[in-house]
């Protein structure tokens, strides 16, 4: 198994933050031992996103050079809950949730990591069992000013806020997994560098060899701006549709392309080169690359023919702006109807002229809040979410773009929000 020099620079280079400790991890590659590759997850959120697949990437290209993964479900700690009660963010979960989850994560994980070089364990294979006195001799191991290290912690502590004694916890059961698998080599963000360092340490200190920790970028969401995050909605999804993926990724700003081809592709660092200089000359238009980054990762995740077809979509719906030929159908019944009329009065402007809406002439047709039409067919989240996107000029009816919050539709009416999201009211 063992690895030639310049494959083993590319394997710790590109797409990698730091490394600790660098040497080492390059010898034990060389060396042609297989190594453990350590990989956990929280069933608690069972969806991921391209900011995942960064690290999922980097364990696939592991494997292919003959190594290991671990998949640790962390079972056990979702099922515990949010031991703060300051977040919702990690829901007490019951087991068959936790399975639930475990399936669904697994799904997409493989889409990207080769299942049969993954081995897949659960936390409560040794947690199951834990007693009272494994708890106090794990915790013995750490102290209190090593746990308020965490940025987090520091921050809180700083500011008086409380931090309860299971949340020091966790960052010691996450390494304990380490040990419980013996792990060589622990994968994560860049954020999550405190609890990684927190297994290294425990190894060492229970006579193990130390882990190496690898810790990759942290992926911006679509927006340019943030981390990307399913909370932030500026995320793309490993199990999203072809269209779907090929599209949001033409939507991100040309300022992320090159890092996107870096983290997320499998093109040559030549090529790599190459797009970049472009981007920065001005050279080529930038939606060119896009077409190309769209290509690669819409490819990776489902095949080639997806790809060219998620591509002939978006040229089809998004650039010649023409309903997609699989729209999506909802029958107005009477019920829903009921649900999404609008008056005619406003509170703020009293009697609301039919010339700002439009006037019912048939029977099929009907002057409806957008904001209840959009949550009600499932294009907007929430009725404020709809407004929030009338007020962006992101939602379109009959071809024409909405700007208040009443709207005439009628049976056969196309609905669209954004460039990719339609519906026809049949």
């Amino acid at each position: 198994m063992a690895t030639g020099k310049k494959d083993i620079e590319r394997l710790l280079e590109r797409g990698v933050a730091e490394v600790i400790v660098r040497e080492e991890l390059a010898e034990q590659l060389a060396s042609g031992k297989k190594l453990r590759l350590k990989e956990g997850f929280d069933p608690s959120f069972p969806d991921i996103h391209l900011g995942h697949m960064v690290a999922l990437k980097k364990l696939r290209q592991f494997q292919e050079m003959g190594h290991q993964v671990v998949l640790i479900v962390g079972d056990w700690t979702a099922r515990i809950g949010d031991p703060s009660g300051a977040s919702v963010t990690r829901p007490m979960l019951t087991a068959e949730a936790v399975k639930a989850n475990a399936e669904t994560y697994m799904q997409q994980f493989f889409k990207i990591v080769d299942k049969d070089r993954t081995e897949v364990r659960w936390q409560s294979e040794w947690f199951g069992d834990f007693r009272l006195e494994d708890v106090i001799r794990l915790t013995s191991r750490f102290t209190i000013a090593q746990l308020l290290a965490r940025a987090d912690f520091a921050k809180r502590y700083a500011e008086d806020r409380p931090i309860t004694m299971a949340e020091f916890l966790y960052p010691l059961l996450q390494a304990y997994d380490s040990v419980a698998i013996k792990a060589d080599v622990e994968f994560g963000g860049t954020d999550q560098k405190f609890n990684l360092l927190v297994g290294r340490d425990l190894q060492g200190i229970v006579g193990q060899k130390p882990q190496q920790i690898l810790l990759v970028p942290i992926l911006v969401g679509t927006d340019g701006t943030q981390k990307m995050s399913k909370s932030l909605g500026n995320y793309i999804g490993v199990a999203e549709p072809p269209s779907e993926i090929y599209g949001k990724v033409m939507s991100i700003p040309d300022s992320l392309i090159t890092q996107y081809f870096e983290l997320l592709t499998d093109v040559p660092d030549k090529d790599l080169a190459e797009i970049g200089q472009a981007l920065e000359e001005g050279d080529i238009n930038p939606m060119e690359f896009k077409k190309r980054l769209a290509r690669e990762i819409t490819g990776q995740l489902y095949d080639q023919a997806a790809a060219a077809e998620a591509e002939a979509h978006f040229a089809s719906v998004v650039q010649r702006k023409e309903a997609p030929e699989n729209i999506r159908k909802v029958k107005m019944t009477d019920e829903r109807l009921q649900k999404i009329k609008a008056s005619m009065y406003s509170e703020e402007k009293g009697l609301v002229s039919t010339k700002e809406v439009g006037e019912p002439e048939t029977e099929r047709e009907w002057v409806v809040s957008v904001p209840l039409l959009l949550y009600e067919i499932g294009l907007a989240k929430s009725r404020s979410d709809a407004k929030r996107l009338i007020s962006q000029e992101c939602v379109g009816i009959d071809s024409k773009t909405v700007y208040e919050t009443k709207a005439l539709i009628k049976i056969g009416s196309i609905i669209k929000v954004g460039p990719l999201r339609w519906v026809e009211l049949v």
